[in-house]
């Protein structure tokens, strides 16, 4: 029996190449975002390369009844999800002394509160079937004084290594991926006009990121720190004053 995969944010960026590594391995997929054009493009060139089933479902996770439509989805006993890749997230670019209270709450939701309720919509299913992963796209950030972004991370990095120990001998394996600066649609959603220029070798590959979260996943690492650049830059993170980290902290997807 095939498997079968839920990739919440798989529209474009890293959700995107998730998707299309998971479906190169022959895994099917249901694809997750607000824009259903744009899943249905991606759906028929996964098809079309892979020769896989694909399903497309457009939600707002932010909306409750989206949400719980999705949820409904993950926990669905006649056809499992066995890997729930919770990638949805946006990015509030004001500081906060002036930031929509609005927008950080719908941030908190998307990064914290939705990877959490399709957890819990997984788990009793995998549990029951013995086997199941659960990749939570986190970020570098989760480890740095990086605003509310950074708090919001935080939360799902906690979140995936909990679950990791709590059910991880009972064949459910969960992963926070933690990538750095990612050359996708991210940051023009957050509202940038531009970027910090920095060199080319600050920016993570999408690809290598993807590949690197979903062979933690597979292994059952709880946290996967990626790509090597970011892996060297965790220990002097661990040992640089706050307020050292927040002046130097970009908030990254």
């Amino acid at each position: 029996m095939g498997y079968r995969a839920l990739i919440t944010g798989a529209s474009a960026g890293l959700g995107a190449e998730i998707a299309r590594q998971l479906a190169k391995r022959r895994i099917d997929v249901v694809l997750v975002a607000r824009d259903r054009a744009r899943l249905e493009r991606l759906a028929d060139r996964l098809r079309l390369e892979y020769r896989v089933s694909v399903e497309v479902l457009a939600a707002d996770l932010t909306d409750r009844e989206d949400l719980e439509r999705v949820a409904h989805r993950v926990s669905e006993a006649g056809s499992p999800v066995d890997i729930l890749v919770s990638n949805a997230g946006f990015g509030v670019y004001d500081g906060f002394e002036v930031s929509r209270i609005d927008d950080e709450r719908r941030l908190h939701e998307l990064l914290s509160w939705v990877p959490l309720r399709l957890a819990h919509a997984a788990i009793p299913g995998m549990l029951a079937r013995g086997r199941g992963w659960i990749l939570n796209v986190a970020s570098v950030a989760a480890f740095t004084p990086s605003g509310t972004y950074g708090a919001a991370k935080a939360a799902v990095v906690s979140l995936s290594r909990s679950l990791s120990a709590r059910y991880r001998t009972r064949g459910v394996r969960v992963t926070a991926l933690c990538p750095g600066l990612l050359d996708t649609e991210f940051h023009v959603r957050m509202g940038e006009d531009h970027l910090p220029r920095l060199p080319r070798i600050a920016w993570a590959d999408t690809a290598r990121v993807a590949r690197e979260g979903l062979r933690g996943l597979y292994r059952g690492r709880p946290v996967v720190v990626s790509d090597w650049r970011y892996r060297l830059l965790r220990p002097i993170i661990a040992v640089l004053p706050d307020r050292v980290l927040e002046r130097t902290t970009t908030t990254s997807e």
